[in-house]
């Protein structure tokens, strides 16, 4: 089969490999579109992966072969690539294990970047009637979004800021506003994510290069600060204004991977008594609430995807490059 196999340093090549065969208990899916996630850009700009390696988690497909003593799937069957309840004793990969570390030390081998990927039986998600292909393939990072809520101390009516409209950025607004946030601002400055964060409903868009974010956004909520800041970008600045413009007692949800040390200056927040809560990935309930947000059209895939999001596998090399700077990028889907 095709694939794109990391090399090291940066470096890609489309190549055939071995198409997998299922063991018992597993089944083949045809991926037939993989996005492409920030957090695979910076594990390929930090060259984390080892060689041989074959990323891409954010795909659906179609069961095409299933292996002795699978039960409740069939060939023809479309499926999220993940999200599915593990068996008694096992771990479920977003809570241990995680796909690959800051170091390097662990990497899922073959990923979706990819023809054809293994599964276990119990790994998959099936993709309802009423979400289409291209939405179920950003389910996962939907699903994210939806941790991201979840375990935040939002409530009714809140004010909420998110720094970075980037594919995670805009689905929290979505997710946030489904979830009842009152007023939503975000701070971005590549034009075509601030113009997709305003067509999903935010309430104010801020540049940072332009304006000083921290000051405007506190403006904009009446002097005291939104309730809940979720930082979604990971620049090096970003959580240091997420915890300076939150209002006291209110909450930062770390939701982007800063893969860099970031400076932050405690004398500047710590009397406001912030809560700061990371958010890593997702459980699989989130899968089945991010489906229900697409299906009901809560969650809209519209301006994250246009024609110009889907390339095939030989261009995965200059996205990736042109994603570690994005400018009028939204989301990036390999189609196979």
């Amino acid at each position: 089969m095709k694939a794109a196999v990391y090399k090291g340093n940066q470096r890609i090549d489309v190549e055939e490999i071995p198409t997998p065969t299922p063991g018992p208990g597993q089944v083949i899916v045809k991926v037939k579109y993989c996005g492409i996630c920030g957090t695979d850009v910076h594990a390929y700009l930090y060259d984390v992966f080892p060689a041989g390696a074959v990323m891409g988690h954010e795909y659906c497909g179609t069961i095409v072969e299933v292996g002795p003593s699978v039960s409740g799937w069939k060939e023809g069957d479309r499926v999220i690539g993940g999200g599915g309840m593990p068996p008694p004793g096992k771990e479920h990969p977003s809570l241990k294990n995680p796909r690959y570390s800051i170091t390097g030390s662990t990497c899922r081998p073959l990923g979706a970047y990819a023809e054809y990927i293994l599964m276990e039986q119990w790994a998959p998600v099936s993709i309802p009637e009423g979400v289409s292909d291209e939405e179920a393939a950003l389910c996962e990072p939907c699903a994210v979004a939806v941790h991201a809520i979840r375990i935040s101390q939002m409530k009714l009516g809140d004010s909420v800021a998110i720094i970075g409209a980037g594919p995670i950025g805009l689905l929290c607004l979505q997710v946030a506003k489904a979830a009842g946030a009152g007023t939503v601002f975000v701070s971005e400055p590549a034009s075509t994510r601030a113009e997709a964060a305003l067509s999903l409903g935010a309430d104010a868009v801020i540049d940072p290069t332009k304006d000083d974010v921290v000051s405007e956004i506190v403006s904009l909520t009446d002097g005291t600060g939104p309730a809940v800041v979720f930082e979604c970008a990971a620049a090096k600045s970003t959580l240091d204004q997420a915890l300076r413009m939150v209002r006291t007692g209110g909450q930062v949800v770390l939701v982007a991977l800063a893969w860099e040390p970031t400076p932050v200056l405690p004398v500047e927040w710590m009397a406001r008594e912030i809560r700061l809560q990371t958010s890593f990935n997702s459980i699989p309930e989130d899968f089945q609430i991010a489906l229900d947000l697409i299906k009901s059209g809560k969650v809209t895939m519209q301006p994250l995807l246009s024609e110009a999001s889907f390339i095939p596998l030989e261009e995965i090399k200059q996205s990736l490059d042109d994603l570690i700077t994005p400018t009028t990028q939204v989301k990036v889907v390999v189609k196979l």
